[in-house]
């Protein structure tokens, strides 16, 4: 069955160019804090991350964030290879980083850089490997929480190091890269999914990959025709209206969307604004402390139907489609409420009827349980009753309409 529901075209944006940078993967970037597993501070040490490009080409570059540091962040070497299956390189693949024409540099507090292009031909799909050596102490790191791909951390400057060394310590988050960016060979677009931890992919098998957006990444390259990347902008107990983990979507949309090089199409997918405002009632002491982690004032079914309009517009507004999924069943979860549930149930109705956004992607229709709408089909969730397992986002990721890209 297919979930997505069709609807009149919004603005087009222009034709891609070959020539022009497009983003083809992505984490956006977080405060490390007491809600997010980040790394501890560190210095002399290499962080070797990997991760998965959706669209391919003939040169990279990548982003590298201290937006939240409180200090310079000083990168004394960096390098970049096609991955292998454990954690080393392929032969002949390594190339160095440079920034300005230079091995090293040095990225203010609260910035980030872009590294030179780097000519290194990289398949759709393909695995990257990023070795940052990090010569100075790093006491506060922007990293990404919920950790997907696969990271070290190693004693000293082993960035040409090919292969992964025994003294090799697992890293505990995203590190300091939160985007790569690509030359395509063909006309190329981005699509660009801002959401919670459902987008986020918390439940899936980490570093294989299998978030529905990753999922869905692999389907369009099977279709071939235009070349689309596929970028994952979701945090893990991210709200549409107020800070908590994670800047809230509204005011993050402009960095970690609209900035996005050939963007196309966007993709809205937060729910936990109506979630959390109606959890845990009566609240406990327990779970009046797990909430405290999201202040904010109450928020109304118009509240963020008001906010999915305003993402709507400002997408259109740069040239890009606009996409809206249904917030998916959560009954059973510590989480659940009545009244949150019937919130929920009054918001999807007017994602699918509205005729707001180019497209609508029913996760909700996915993934309830047609014994009781309320809850999240058994074999599709992580046994929280909250999240997807790898079947639940396989199935999320089977249900889109592809179509809607073209």
């Amino acid at each position: 069955m297919t979930a997505a529901i069709t609807q009149p075209s919004g603005s087009e944006g222009s034709n891609a160019d070959t020539s022009a940078w497009v983003r083809t993967w992505s984490a956006s970037p977080q405060a490390p804090d007491n809600s997010v597993s980040c790394v501890e501070p560190f210095e002399n040490a290499t962080l070797r991350q990997v991760v998965r490009v959706s669209g391919g080409g003939h040169s990279i570059r990548i982003r590298i964030s201290n937006e939240y540091g409180t200090a310079p962040l000083t990168i004394g070497a960096a390098r970049v290879a096609i991955a292998d299956s454990d954690g080393g390189t392929e032969n002949g693949s390594g190339q160095a980083v440079t920034f300005g024409g230079g091995p090293t540099t040095t990225v203010p507090t609260g910035a980030p850089i872009l590294s030179d292009p780097i000519e290194l031909r990289t398949p759709a799909l393909s695995r990257l490997t990023i070795s940052l050596y990090l010569p100075d102490r790093v006491d506060t790191c922007t990293c990404h929480g919920t950790f997907n791909a696969l990271g070290w951390i190693i004693p000293g400057d082993t960035t040409a190091l090919t292969s992964l060394p025994t003294d090799a310590a697992p890293l505990p988050a995203q590190a300091l890269i939160t985007a790569v960016e690509v030359r395509p060979d063909t006309p190329t677009k981005a699509i660009a999914v801002i959401g919670d931890s459902r987008v986020d992919g918390i439940g899936s098998t980490p570093g294989a990959d299998r978030r529905w957006t990753d999922l869905l990444a692999e389907r369009l390259a099977a279709r071939g025709g235009q070349p689309l990347c596929v970028l994952n902008q979701g945090i893990g107990g991210n709200r549409m209206l107020a800070d908590g983990i994670g800047t809230a979507a509204l005011a993050r949309f402009d960095r970690d969307v609209l900035a996005t090089p050939g963007l196309g199409h966007v993709v809205i997918a937060v729910g936990n604004d109506l979630v959390f405002a109606f959890a845990f009632a009566p609240r406990t002491k327990e779970t009046a402390g797990f909430l405290a982690m999201f202040p904010g004032a109450p928020v109304t079914v118009d509240d963020i139907i008001a906010a999915h309009l305003q993402l709507a517009a400002r997408a259109r507004a740069h040239g890009s489609k606009a996409y809206a999924a249904t917030v998916a069943p959560y009954g059973g979860s510590e989480m659940y409420s009545p009244e949150g549930d019937k919130a929920r149930e009054q918001l999807n109705t007017w994602i699918r009827t509205s005729g707001a956004f180019d497209g609508v992607l029913d996760f909700d229709a996915v993934w309830r349980d047609p014994a009781d709408p309320t809850r999240i089909r058994g074999d599709l969730h992580m046994g929280d009753c909250l999240h997807g397992n790898d079947a639940g986002y396989a199935a999320l990721a089977e249900s889109i309409d592809l179509s809607l890209f073209d």
